[in-house]
């Protein structure tokens, strides 16, 4: 089957991971494919980053291809056109008046950018609209007591729903997983934001023999498309961001970003905070996935069955971050 066949879904519009803040120095000038568009992502001299369309809207040239942070803009390495990270052009050296569009409105293609969480965010949307909600902080991630991050990334073939969408089929988690149950848990929805917790017990064994029953819990919050976070408390605790960023509407670049308490290295508690992150992204976790997500297709009107979890619920949810809502609505199908 055709790549573009696997799937009836266009890439949703949200906030997306484009880099991760600490990654991204002053002066910095990175080139970007997400979005099925050529990007450049920048830094300026006065610690703002910038996201911008990479073809020089002057001739064509990929502003990250010889272009250069100068002050608070980016030069084009072609003819010196410096562009500020709200897209208008700010400077042309050799010009004796400016064109008079570059004093009404941006013509680089900016994206807005947010930064939080110790992450660069991008806002995208096909048809140019602004932001329709903000990112959500997440606290772990930049106050003191928690650890610097564990970060892992994958690209595979996907699309950020069918990732997404993983989370509510309750039942691939015993046969993908070698889950042998998955906790009950309460989700609500609410506009963009989807909220699932659950709450169980688990049996752990100390380094003295002895078993313990713990209580356990795992709070997830979706925002939009782009950002999901999840809380894990129990024999460790950890904080989650799962970040999905469509590269084409095919394809998916996907990162897991941990951070937990500080904890004396070599400890118990170290060791099993190393042991659970492996689980989360192992072959009992993600990389169990990955292969399924890689070579699947969408199907539109799937066969269900009363254990399948609330797949078309989700899918309703996930509907309205589609600019063209006939893409999403060719993703359910009536109960």
């Amino acid at each position: 089957m055709p790549r573009a066949d696997r799937f009836p879904m266009t890439i949703p519009f949200g906030w997306f991971f484009v880099a991760y803040a600490d990654e991204l120095a002053i002066g910095d000038v990175k080139s970007l494919h997400y979005f099925g568009r050529e990007l450049v992502l920048f830094r300026n001299e006065s610690g703002v980053a910038g996201l911008l369309d990479a073809y020089c809207p002057h001739l064509g040239a990929h502003l990250g291809e010889g272009g250069r942070v100068d002050g608070d803009t980016l030069r084009c390495g072609f003819h010196a056109w410096a562009f500020n990270p709200a897209g208008y052009c700010v400077d042309i050296p050799y010009a004796r008046v400016m064109p008079p569009i570059c004093k009404r409105e941006p013509v680089a293609g900016p994206y807005p950018v947010r930064e939080a969480n110790g992450v660069v965010w991008g806002w995208y949307h096909p048809q140019g609209l602004a932001p329709l909600h903000d990112v959500l902080e997440v606290a772990e991630f930049t106050q003191p007591g928690w650890a610097a991050p564990t970060r892992l990334e994958w690209r595979f073939r996907s699309n950020p729903q069918e990732i997404a969408e993983n989370g509510v089929d309750v039942a691939h988690f015993e046969y993908v997983h070698r889950m042998n149950s998955v906790p009950e848990g309460v989700t609500t929805y609410e506009g963009h934001i989807r909220r699932s917790a659950a709450v169980g017990e688990r049996t752990m064994t100390l380094p003295n023999g002895q078993t313990k029953v713990v209580q356990s819990s795992v709070h997830t919050v979706q925002n939009g498309a782009g950002q999901k976070t999840t809380h894990l408390t129990g024999i460790v605790t950890l904080a989650l961001q799962v970040l999905v960023t469509p590269v084409e509407a095919d394809e998916c670049e996907l990162r897991f970003c941990f951070t937990h308490p500080v904890v004396p290295p070599g400890s118990f508690e170290d060791t099993a905070i190393k042991a659970a992150i492996a689980s989360t992204t192992g072959q009992s976790g993600v990389e169990g996935d990955i292969p399924i997500w890689d070579r699947k297709i969408h199907r539109t009107r799937p066969l269900l069955c009363d254990g399948d979890g609330p797949i078309l619920r989700f899918r309703r949810y996930f509907e309205q971050f589609y600019a063209d809502h006939d893409s999403g609505k060719t993703s359910i199908a009536a109960e």
